[in-house]
């Protein structure tokens, strides 16, 4: 009996390791690639086959400035103003819950990826006040509450099937990292966090607006192509990460980046003429040392989405993916953007309801 015994619990100590192991691989995955100018997910261009108003949108990336998913503020003297309405406090996990709980909506909208940022953005849409929101720390290493949070965005995102577009820096916090050292540290940690959750979802943006008000160099324009390659270099069972990073409103990329980014990240912030952004993008692909790629806004504050002319559609016109950036507006009535703290991450206001129709209209919805 005891021998019977003694074999049952070999054989159920081998076996069941080897079942998780099994259901683990059998895991619905998301998976991003990029050929020529298009975007693939799981091996099929995006959009497949999908033209508006003769116009072909397949391999494009639709997007929306999501950068606020995984927000706090560690500073105790500035938290108090992100209170919610309804409770009078903060709440971090609060907001990463309802992140969760809105994609589905974006997603049957026609949203295939959406960005967020590991230091976020401004919590009231430009503009920097003392505040202190990082996942990475002085150091460089990395904060486990905010990578918790960012787990439940990527798990939901990977069983959607939509792209994370992931940035590493913002402008107003990376200054408190101390040196160049921990900002390489925080570029090694958090690429080895996403190759140890073998998430596969997901394209790099190094820094948001690079030319913008960096403290390191490293991630100044001159020198943030150098992260672009240390970040290609690293590779895990044949795998690694498509990267770029991003410019100003109405800026045109450097050759050092164009040159080695696998896709190009450009702004239409401070792009009035809907025409003048079809010229940013003729003037991208332009760029000494350009060969095709794909080409993103991830960042436009621009809308007039029921006019013949806009940004959004200018960006089609051009083969060019388009992201919608939805900040608060003093005195006109809206309710926080999806960057403005806190946020209500439904399809809430009139603006938003806006951006949605139009992007259902463009891309067909993806219900």
């Amino acid at each position: 009996m005891k021998q019977t015994i003694f074999l049952l619990t070999i054989l159920f100590i081998c076996i069941i390791p080897a079942s998780l192991e099994a259901q683990t691989k059998n895991k619905q995955q998301t998976v991003v690639s990029i050929e020529g100018e298009k975007f693939f997910i799981n091996n099929v261009p995006t959009y497949k086959g999908r033209k508006w108003n003769g116009y072909s949108i397949e391999g494009l990336l639709m997007n929306s400035r999501m950068v606020q998913g995984i927000f706090d503020d560690l500073n105790t003297e500035t938290a108090e103003r992100w209170k919610y309405e309804d409770t009078q406090k903060w709440d971090a996990d609060r907001n990463t819950n309802e992140f969760v709980a809105a994609m589905d909506s974006w997603y049957e909208k026609g949203l295939l990826a959406f960005t967020i940022n590991l230091q976020g953005g401004s919590p009231l849409g430009y503009g920097n006040k003392g505040w202190i929101n990082s996942a990475i720390d002085s150091k460089g290493a990395l904060r486990p509450e905010y990578m918790q949070r960012l787990e439940k965005i990527m798990d939901k995102a990977n069983e959607t099937g939509m792209v994370v577009i992931l940035g590493l820096f913002y402008f107003g916090q990376e200054y408190m990292l101390e040196d160049e050292a921990a900002v390489l540290n925080g570029v090694d940690n958090t690429i080895d966090w996403l190759f140890e959750k073998n998430y596969q979802n997901v394209i790099i943006e190094v820094n948001n607006e690079c030319d913008i008000k960096y403290k390191h160099k490293i991630l100044q324009p001159e020198r943030v192509h150098e992260v672009i390659k240390k970040i290609q270099l690293k590779e895990k069972n044949g795998f690694r990460y498509l990267v770029g990073t991003s410019y100003s409103g109405g800026k045109i990329p450097k050759e050092n980046v164009v040159k080695v980014s696998d896709f190009i990240l450009i702004h239409g912030n401070g792009v009035h003429d809907p025409a003048a952004i079809t010229n940013m993008v003729v003037k991208t692909r332009a760029i000494k040392g350009y060969s095709p790629k794909p080409i993103l806004f991830n960042e436009d504050d621009h809308f007039n989405f029921e006019e013949a002319e806009n940004n959004f559609v200018n960006a089609v016109k051009a083969y060019t993916s388009w992201g919608y950036f939805d900040f608060r507006m003093k005195n006109e009535g809206f309710e926080n953007g999806y960057q403005s703290i806190p946020v209500n991450w439904g399809i809430s206001s009139s603006r938003k309801k806006s951006f949605f129709n139009k992007l259902e209209e463009i891309t067909g919805g993806l219900k």
